[in-house]
């Protein structure tokens, strides 16, 4: 079985050692990089299977580098994680908003970021068996083989927990998901996000699901669901 790939995107050489080598001790593949440049020519021959990502680089700001792998068809699924010394919540918010699918914060434990790392590949992968596609209305389905969502026949592109949370919604339309089930179905034991990061995800998916965004309902105080 081949090893999954994970790019690590740090200015701090003792913390693309540190993160690359537990990474790879814990049976991964690794690339390390200081700046961006290096890396977008990494990306120009391989795509990884996830990307851990600092946002404090010295030429080109993590923020800019997420919203650009967002924006390419070829990288919009490549699961990132935003590694940051910035504690304020509204720079967690604003990485999420731009793709991200999760966040540490620096100083950090390695074996909560291998957690992470494995959490995130993890429920990216996964697919149902028996069901290949759910229709989430009479408009927007899901294809869990090709992993794409389409509404009226135009593809799409959706982060990797954007679609997990999608599927959820519509695998139990018309019942009442709360941001704790979510939390629960995203990462499972392995919770380490807050609440507010599903709402965050909820409005991302809701921009882009555009006109057909009134499909996921909000129940205030509640949570989220899909109506019948």
């Amino acid at each position: 079985m081949n090893k999954q790939l994970v790019a690590i995107v740090d200015d701090e050489p003792d913390i693309l050692e540190l993160v690359s080598l537990h990474l790879k001790r814990s049976n991964f593949n690794t690339r390390e990089f200081t700046e961006a440049e290096p890396f977008y020519r990494f990306l120009s021959k391989e795509v990884p299977d996830l990307i851990i990502l600092d946002l404090m680089l010295p030429d080109v700001d993590g923020f800019e580098i997420c919203k650009y792998l967002r924006g390419q068809e070829r990288f919009a699924s490549i699961p990132i994680i935003m590694l940051t010394a910035k504690t304020e919540e509204t720079d967690k918010v604003i990485g999420l908003e731009l793709g991200a699918d999760d966040y540490v914060t620096k100083p950090f434990s390695t074996r909560e970021l291998v957690a992470r790392v494995r959490a995130v590949l993890r429920r990216h992968g996964k697919k149902e068996e028996e069901v290949k596609k759910i229709s989430v209305s009479d408009f927007v389905s899901i294809d869990l083989d090709k992993y794409e969502v389409e509404a009226e026949g135009k593809k799409i592109d959706l982060t990797p927990t954007e679609f997990k949370i999608l599927q959820l919604l519509a695998a139990k339309k018309g019942r009442i998901q709360t941001r704790d089930q979510i939390l629960d179905f995203l990462w499972g034991e392995e919770k380490f996000v807050i609440d507010r990061t599903v709402d965050v995800h909820i409005r991302h998916l809701r921009e882009k699901l555009g006109k057909f965004s009134g499909i996921i309902k909000n129940v205030r105080g509640v949570g989220y669901k899909i109506e019948e």
